[in-house]
């Protein structure tokens, strides 16, 4: 029988409420020392885990949940939604009584995690992108981080019949996180979808970031990153795929973060 695995009503990290979301106010490092110990007293206490969820809040998820019913129900089931806009983080320091330590980009998160996870022993398992940035980002992970276990794998073109045969997949290896990568909405209806039936601790959504690993899309110089510019950068990058949803969600965003937030 799965035991009860800690959840946001009973996580260590207190939340802030931005846009409708509640975000956990916490750093990098101590979200990755969270979910290490998590993954390492399953195994010590030798039983099947009953899978957490990792949703990461920005501003296109902010504009996403107040509009699409189904995309909010899902992501208000998360253990932790974590603060992968910088915005967010600026905001609950000028206005919030309880700050954000700092913002947690998933691809920097998905670094924290595999040294981690090389550290101690602990195995990962890749769902999304295409097969050759799937593979190809396996293989950086391995190279960079020798001690990383990489039990399992696989793009994320899949249909829904193709689904159940996926998560028979992942259960065999039995991974400790769970990297889920197709984009929003679908890797959060994902997650949800199959969380009963998961036997990984962690399920971490994350967007395009195996594209980020293996270069494929390129991260905003430093000084953009440090002042809310990312955006701005991967609009100019690929326009056609991206600029019509920045100039669309970010003032719609930050419209909800101002109004519809619990300071």
């Amino acid at each position: 029988m799965n035991q009860s695995h800690p959840t946001l009503n009973r996580s260590p990290f207190a939340t802030v409420n931005i846009g409708g979301l509640d975000i956990a106010c916490a750093g990098r490092a101590e979200l990755a020392a969270m979910m290490t110990a998590d993954c390492l007293a399953a195994r010590a206490e030798n039983r099947v885990p009953e899978t957490s969820l990792a949703f990461d809040a920005n501003g296109h998820g902010l504009s996403l949940a107040a509009t699409d019913p189904a995309y909010r129900a899902a992501v208000t089931r998360a253990d932790i939604i974590h603060a992968d806009g910088g915005f967010l983080v600026t905001l609950a320091k000028l206005f919030g009584s309880q700050p954000i330590r700092e913002r947690s980009a998933t691809t920097d998160m998905f670094h924290d995690l595999a040294e981690a996870a090389a550290g101690a022993g602990l195995s990962f398992y890749l769902l999304g992108g295409s097969e050759a940035v799937n593979a190809e980002c396996a293989r950086i992970m391995q190279q960079r981080y020798p001690g990383l276990n990489i039990v399992g794998r696989r793009h994320g073109y899949f249909t829904p019949a193709e689904e159940p045969g996926i998560i028979d997949h992942i259960n065999a290896v039995r991974p400790d996180l769970l990297w889920v990568g197709i984009g929003k909405p679908k890797e959060q209806l994902f997650a949800v979808k199959y969380r009963d039936r998961l036997r990984a601790v962690w399920l971490i959504t994350c967007g395009g970031c195996f594209n980020y690993i293996t270069g494929d899309y390129r991260r905003a110089p430093l000084w953009m990153q440090k002042y809310n510019l990312e955006w701005l950068h991967r609009a100019v990058c690929t326009p056609r795929k991206l600029l019509l949803r920045y100039l669309t969600t970010n003032p719609h965003a930050l419209w909800l973060a101002l109004t519809k937030s619990k300071w």
